[in-house]
């Protein structure tokens, strides 16, 4: 089985049960508050996987969309609100034309890199386990549970978009930003990770071959990380963009072949924007050392900080002592004439 063939069936909606600013001034809550807000959501997301099972008596709870939603998301942000505060989403809607470029090519670049890391795991099964493979022919949970009403899910995939982004970039990611600036890309790793991690479903439908979904949901997170790390802590438009991720997967059951299309189509219009950007960029001229020529007194470096005023040699300075001057004549005088 060819990987396009899978993946035209093995679609990866970041919605479900799952799902800042740099150098900010605000003091950012205390590490303990925090860590709790992360194992209470943790715990709530989870919750779903083995609380029914466990106590009957809850299932009901987690039979109805409403009641399975205030628990997997009300019971997180309602944690994170109390505990770490509203600061981390501050900037939610700030600097949203530059949040959108920014959004786009962090969201291609690390979704290509997503289904190159699939490619690449689903040739390593095929060598060791080919029956595992085979799994990925399967519709993944969430198009499961939307086959009854997919466009609902086409529409309510915004609001859930929005909303695991508040959680997992906004705050789980976002707190990292205003403590630790300076090692942001060590945190967007991890709690990419941690994001992907909670999407349990996928490996109780696909076994080992759920390492295609992980990889390629842990590359999104990242990229919506980095997305929210350069764009200084909007979360608007991270929120549209894995609504479109998850609505373009359920459209796959009404609209084909163009939901598929679509989607690949967004992947591919965020890697072209991340090329122009980079091609865009030109590198800062480095600083002046001391020992290079200056420019004239009072004058600025090119590419230099402006603060910096370099100053001009002294007029009668050189670059190496003077010879000494040659020692006296002895003697008497020669004759002149």
């Amino acid at each position: 089985m060819t990987v396009a063939r899978s993946e035209a069936r093995f679609r990866i909606p970041m919605s479900g049960p799952s799902t800042p600013t740099e150098g900010a001034a605000y003091p950012p809550a205390s590490l303990a508050a925090y860590s709790t807000a992360v194992v209470i959501t943790v715990v709530a997301i989870l919750s779903q996987y083995f609380l029914p099972q466990l106590v009957p008596a809850l299932r009901p709870v987690y039979g109805t969309l409403a009641t399975d939603l205030l628990v997997v998301y009300g019971i997180p942000i309602l944690a994170f609100l109390v505990l770490v505060g509203r600061d981390p989403l501050r900037n939610y809607v700030a600097r949203t034309p530059q949040a959108a470029v920014e959004g786009l090519r962090w969201y291609g670049a690390m979704s290509i890199l997503g289904l190159l890391s699939a490619v690449v795991i689903v040739i390593v099964l095929e060598a060791v386990d080919p029956a595992a493979v085979a799994q990925l022919s399967k519709l993944s949970p969430p198009l499961v549970a939307a086959e009854a009403d997919p466009w609902f899910w086409v529409g309510f995939s915004f609001v859930i978009g929005l909303v695991e982004e508040t959680i997992f970039r906004g705050w789980v990611f976002g707190y990292w930003l205003a403590r630790d600036p300076a090692h942001w890309a060590v945190h967007a790793v991890w709690t990419s990770a941690l994001f992907a991690s909670v999407h349990l479903y996928y490996g109780s439908t696909y076994g080992f071959a759920s390492a295609v979904a992980f990889a390629e949901l842990f590359f999104a997170g990242l990229g919506f990380a980095f997305a929210v790390r350069y764009s200084r802590g909007n979360l608007l438009i991270v929120g549209l963009l894995h609504g479109a991720h998850d609505s373009l997967s359920f459209s796959t059951l009404v609209w084909k072949p163009w939901g598929a299309d679509l989607y690949y189509l967004l992947i591919l219009v965020g890697a072209i924007v991340f090329v122009v950007v980079a091609l865009g960029q030109r590198p800062t001229d480095p600083p002046l050392t001391p020992w290079q020529p200056g420019p004239p007194t009072g004058a600025s470096p090119p590419g230099g900080n402006p603060a910096i005023v370099w100053p001009s040699p002294p007029v009668d300075s050189y670059d190496r002592p003077p010879l000494p001057s040659p020692p006296p004549p002895s003697g008497p005088s020669p004759p002149v004439g």
